[in-house]
């Protein structure tokens, strides 16, 4: 099983996550066209699943452990993971707000899940701005490995903004919330477990 998954997987270029990443952008904005509020459903939409990539995105180191390979897409998920968080911001701050940097300002001072949710999307930031082979290379391996350790809290920061938006706690949001957490749990313990074994 696990063998006909990483032969399928190296069948697979990694600039097809480019594509289906592309082409859910597009469907999510013409979908929510010909809702009663097309700009709250494209904000939120795009949100949630710029999330749901993230996670998956997170997914992939623990799913190599257990001897699943798909190394080769995590960069371009998350870059889309990031795409769809800057869409997402950009749908509160063109549709939602018209841009009035006041009241924006205000937003992003007053209100605790905006506060969270821009320092989630601001951590994401270098590490967009890293994935890519130059900047590998430039900061070496080491730095650059440790520099994306911030994928964790920023896409935990993302599930925090996540329930606070819904005020109500849902199965849904506590799904997202533990699946980040317990990530971040489990690279912490195998960083440390290889640490001593290493000591």
């Amino acid at each position: 099983m696990l063998n006909a998954i990483n032969q399928t997987a190296r069948r697979i270029p990694a600039y097809t996550i480019y594509i289906a990443g592309v082409a859910l952008a597009v469907w999510v904005i013409y979908s929510s066209l010909s809702t009663p509020d097309p700009a709250k459903v494209l904000e939120r939409t795009l949100g949630t699943r710029g999330l749901q990539i993230l996670i998956a995105t997170l997914c992939i180191t623990p799913l190599r452990w257990y001897g699943v390979n798909l190394l080769k897409f995590r960069r371009a998920l998350g870059l889309m993971g990031f795409m769809f968080i800057a869409l997402h911001l950009m749908t509160w701050v063109v549709l939602d707000l018209a841009l009035r940097w006041s009241e924006i300002l205000t937003e992003l001072t007053k209100r605790p899940f905006i506060i969270v949710g821009m320092l989630a999307f601001v951590a994401l930031i270098p590490l967009a701005v890293t994935s890519n082979n130059a900047m590998v290379k430039r900061l070496g391996a080491l730095r650059w490995k440790r520099l994306h350790w911030l994928a964790y809290p920023a896409t935990l920061a993302g599930a925090v903004h996540f329930v606070m938006i819904g005020k109500v706690y849902t199965l849904e949001s506590a799904l997202y919330f533990a699946t980040v957490l317990g990530l971040l749990i489990a690279r912490r313990l195998k960083a440390r477990k290889k640490a001593l074994q290493t000591a």
